[in-house]
């Protein structure tokens, strides 16, 4: 196949997957090692003096591990890409590398639960550096939040509970305007839903523990960017913290990439049958998802994301205690936290509200992720079960 660096399959199936020698292997080898040797003084003193284009130490660069990042890089349109032992690893060293004392980082209400707590609880806020939330949906709010100390913009477009949108281009076109940096959590779209550097957004992060790996066997992080961005964040944050991804782990993924155009697809197409189902209940008060009719944003959608994913998430006119038993009584929906596996899931945010957390949502929320399952056997087991909530 003729080289070509925007073509999907390409990328997931070839790039970087060169001949060993007289070997020609079809899934690319695992390099499970810690450590590389050098054969003389010179060459070890060479490679020392620049770890970012060398094999040193598996903490830095690793064969199995950097080939992940070059096929990440190209599905992201990114120059560059590194990737770290978690999501959260990832989106703390694309923060912390563009923040010091004194900063201002303007946030998306509702953020992933631990990025607000980097942003507003235990970490920034001792070193001195102040966040302001607001409504990514409105660009007024996030320009009146900014301040001449503001260094970084963190989006997550869509939220991943109730899946409000940014305007990409309209954010960074204004963060560009005032020499701030702009990051997104892309973990919902993924590279081939939505690709936010094309927009203008400076550095993109994901949890790989979703669908870039999508068989809930992995946890990883992404994060991919500008060459002198993700250089700045090798160099410091990536070594310096060491929250690297094992190769083990990476080859994981790199087999995950191989089907994810495939698995996307069917995500998709049964999460659409299902909320055409649900959306006709009278329990169902009402239904969050970036491309369900009658969205304000929906609009925006279409401009910027190619489709939605698995996530949704239902409002449901019922008691607390009624809709505990409904999500106790599913058989295929499995109760978990994270989402972009193979198998659906709920969530109900009474869950969390009960314990002090995500405290703005309302308690009558069931947040669902479709999995690989059809979706007549997912439709049935909620229509089996919605009598519970008449109780």
């Amino acid at each position: 196949m003729k080289e070509d660096i925007t073509n999907i399959s390409y990328i997931i199936n070839m790039l970087g997957e060169e001949p060993i020698g007289d070997i020609f292997p079809v899934a690319p080898p695992l390099y499970q090692t810690s450590n590389f040797y050098f054969r003389d003084v010179q060459h070890f003193r060479d490679a020392i003096s620049n770890e970012k284009e060398n094999w040193i130490y598996s903490r830095g660069n690793n064969p199995t591990v950097n080939l992940l990042c070059l096929k990440l890089a190209a599905l992201e349109r990114a120059e560059e890409a590194l990737v770290f032992g978690s999501g959260m690893a990832a989106i703390s060293a694309a923060i912390l590398s563009n923040v010091k004392t004194g900063d201002h980082v303007v946030c998306v209400n509702n953020p992933y639960s631990w990025t607000n707590t980097l942003l507003n609880t235990n970490i920034l806020p001792k070193f001195g550096v102040k966040a302001t939330m607001v409504d990514g949906s409105s660009m007024e709010e996030i320009e009146a939040a900014t301040q001449p100390e503001t260094t970084v913009i963190y989006l997550e477009s869509p939220n991943s509970w109730t899946f409000e949108l940014q305007d990409l281009e309209a954010v960074s076109r204004f963060a560009r305007s005032r020499g701030i940096v702009t990051i997104i959590d892309n973990s919902y779209c993924t590279p081939l839903f939505q690709q936010p550097i094309k927009l203008g957004i400076d550095l993109v992060v994901h949890t790989a523990s979703k669908y870039l790996g999508g068989h809930s066997d992995v946890v990883a992080g992404v994060c991919c960017g500008s060459k002198v961005l993700i250089g700045n964040i090798f160099r410091n944050e990536f070594l310096t913290l060491g929250g690297i991804l094992s190769p083990f782990n990476a080859w994981l993924i790199l087999r995950g990439l191989r089907t994810l155009p495939v698995r996307l697809e069917h995500v998709n197409r049964t999460t659409l049958q299902v909320i055409d189902f649900m959306n006709i209940q009278p329990k169902i008060k009402k239904i969050y998802y970036p491309f369900i009719a009658g969205n304000s944003q929906s609009d925006l959608a279409k401009k910027q994301m190619e489709k939605g994913s698995g996530l949704f998430t239902v409002e449901i006119n019922a008691s607390v205690n009624a809709i505990e038993k409904f999500c106790n009584s599913l058989t295929y929906w499995r109760m978990a936290v994270s989402w972009g596996g193979f198998e659906s899931l709920i969530i109900p945010s009474c869950t969390f509200i009960r314990l002090g957390l995500y405290a703005t949502l309302p308690a009558n929320l069931i947040r669902f992720s479709v999995g690989l399952e059809d979706a007549e056997t997912l439709i049935q087991d909620i229509k089996d079960n919605l009598k519970i909530l008449e109780e």
